[in-house]
């Protein structure tokens, strides 16, 4: 094991390398604040696409996924349409409309799009979401810093503190120097690292376990039940709930600045194909590789499944690929999501006219991730209930009035109602006791309530 861990420990060094190196390379691109949060509209469909997926994913796709599949069993197959789902909706539906807008009114970030009025940008409307946005991001990053202490203590026997430091020693050096060029490259890389895993790793361990063994040990349980085992009302209600995961991605603005970064429409057509389908390959990988884990490890903490089969069954160098691919999860949204709470910040609380400098914003920058550092040493909930708690409370805030904006214009009191009743009702929800599997009522109930009140706000509008 000393052995292995030597080769793992290089691999991973060799793989940090790379993304300083990127950083370096980026830093000569950022003349502007412009620059620095958005790449000033230059993305590629490549670039875009990877990075707009692995954005999305974090700690959640392969930990947390893989972890619920090992926990679940079979209705943990739920979770596959619900996430492609979302991809399709901000690819087709959200991303050529978001770009265009973004275009014509020389938009630097989400907020300022939630906020457009008739005659500029709402002060009331941008305030509220720039809040939301920082409260959301400091609980979602330390949730992905948990993650990469959950993984340093597993594979090399760190104390979580230590493990904490390490990575956010290494996603501040990179989005401090390169900024939205350089975490949109690293987050390219991550991406292709994480479908790399999502590939061999899953096929290692099903020719180990077996696909007729893997079905059998699955036979026992309905995909029409919740995860222990109760059919009728309870099921359906996990499964709307599970489902209702895909309803949150026009709502997360780490991943929405991608589409308003590309370049031109046809890089956006092109950037759709190689979303989806790294979709098709990332999560079906850890379902199968979560349902492979029931039968080769009798007992382990769930969200560790994958990290403990890397580590069982493949060679070093691979092993130390996975643990590369688990960290680039991390580091992919953890980095996105610096840069957003720090444009909130910088560019949308701002109350004076003046801009911050590059220096200022670098500045807040790392205040953030401290912050969201400190957080992640008293995080004591899983990393897939942290996350889609962050994940549910932006998409009933945000996600109905993108939908409502790209219709049209909505009314600015609608529109600041519809914001304020989506997280508040998400968060009371997810803090009360009135919670299932599956949480339909978190996820669902929310958005429905937030949506119902932008087509009132459209159609005041349109009156």
């Amino acid at each position: 094991m000393i052995d292995n861990t030597k080769y793992i420990l290089f691999t991973l060094l060799a793989y940090k390398l790379i993304l300083i190196l990127i950083g370096l390379w980026s830093r000569k691109k950022n003349n502007s604040v412009s620059d620095y949060f958005i790449a000033s509209r230059r993305l590629g469909p490549w670039i875009a696409a990877l990075s707009a997926s692995a954005s999305s994913s974090s700690a959640w796709t392969l930990l947390g996924v893989s972890g619920a599949a090992y926990l679940w069993g079979l209705p943990a197959l739920w979770i596959f349409p619900a996430t492609l789902s979302g991809f399709f909706i901000n690819w087709l539906f959200i991303a050529p409309k978001l770009n265009q807008l973004s275009q014509k009114h020389q938009l630097l970030t989400l907020t300022e799009f939630l906020a457009l009025g008739k005659n500029g940008t709402v002060k009331e409307i941008k305030y509220l979401a720039s809040f939301i946005i920082v409260f959301c991001f400091i609980f979602y990053i330390a949730s992905q810093f948990d993650a990469a202490g959950q993984s340093f203590e597993s594979t090399f026997g760190l104390k979580k503190s230590e493990s904490i430091l390490i990575g956010i020693a290494i996603i501040l050096f990179y989005t401090l120097l390169g900024g939205f060029w350089a975490v949109s490259v690293s987050d390219s890389l991550q991406g292709i690292m994480m479908a790399i895993s999502a590939i061999i790793l899953p096929i290692v361990a099903l020719s180990q376990a077996g696909l007729d063994q893997i079905f059998m040990d699955l036979s026992s349980q309905s995909l029409f039940s919740t995860p222990s085992g109760i059919t009728g009302l309870a099921a359906f209600g996990f499964i709307i709930g599970t489902m209702g995961i895909g309803i949150g991605y026009p709502g997360q603005p780490h991943v929405l600045n991608r589409l308003m970064a590309i370049e031109t429409e046809k890089k956006i057509k092109q950037g759709r194909l190689i979303a989806i389908v790294w979709a098709l390959i990332i999560y079906p990988g850890m379902i199968l590789l979560g349902w492979a884990g029931r039968t080769l490890v009798s007992s382990a903490q769930n969200e560790q499944i994958l990290i403990l089969l890397g580590n069982d069954l493949l060679p070093p160098v691979l092993a130390g690929i996975v643990l590369a691919s688990v960290l680039s999860a991390i580091m992919s949204t953890a980095d996105s999501q610096l840069l957003v709470a720090s444009s909130a910040i910088c560019h949308d609380l701002s109350l004076s006219q003046k801009e911050f400098t590059l220096k200022e914003t670098r500045i807040v920058v790392t205040v953030v991730c401290l912050i969201a550092g400190l957080t992640a040493l008293f995080i004591d909930k899983s990393i897939y209930s942290q996350v889609l708690f962050a994940f549910s409370a932006m998409g009933s805030a945000f996600g109905p009035l993108v939908i409502g904006r790209i219709q049209g214009f909505v009314d600015n009191k609608y529109a600041f109602l519809s914001i304020f009743a989506g997280f508040s009702l998400t968060v009371m929800i997810h803090f009360s006791s009135f919670k299932s599997e599956g949480s339909p009522f978190e996820r669902i109930f929310p958005f429905v309530v937030a949506y119902i009140l932008v087509q009132l706000g459209r159609r005041k509008e349109l009156s």
